[in-house]
């Protein structure tokens, strides 16, 4: 199981925000998100809330009990959920066919 602190790390690099910005972000001192990364301490459940509000994930992904990544997709529309899905899919595919390219090169 991933750790909270390791999640949380990798969630706040790929949306490229610093300890600051992130502390802004949930309104706590900027050394409680270095705390909460490093394993010193562990999150509320309210601030559990924040921090998967902030990353569009489920508290349950942020905690490392869920394995998938989920996409929160509150507020938006029929339509838009309908053409996220179909971008989901689309890039699975790519996905998907760059591995069996990158697989059918091992010729050692």
């Amino acid at each position: 199981m991933v750790e909270f602190g390791t999640r949380l790390r990798q969630l706040r690099k790929e949306k490229n925000l610093t300890q600051k910005q992130l502390a802004a972000q949930i309104r706590v001192q900027n050394s409680i998100i270095s705390f909460y990364e490093n394993g010193d301490r562990l999150p509320s459940p309210e601030t559990i809330k924040k921090l998967a509000a902030v990353f569009h994930v489920s508290a349950d992904y942020l905690m490392g009990i869920e394995k998938k990544e989920s996409i929160d997709v509150t507020g938006l529309d029929e339509d838009d959920k309908n053409l996220v899905r179909m971008l989901v899919d689309k890039l699975r595919e790519k996905n998907a066919k760059c591995q069996k390219r990158s697989s059918g090169n091992n010729w050692l």
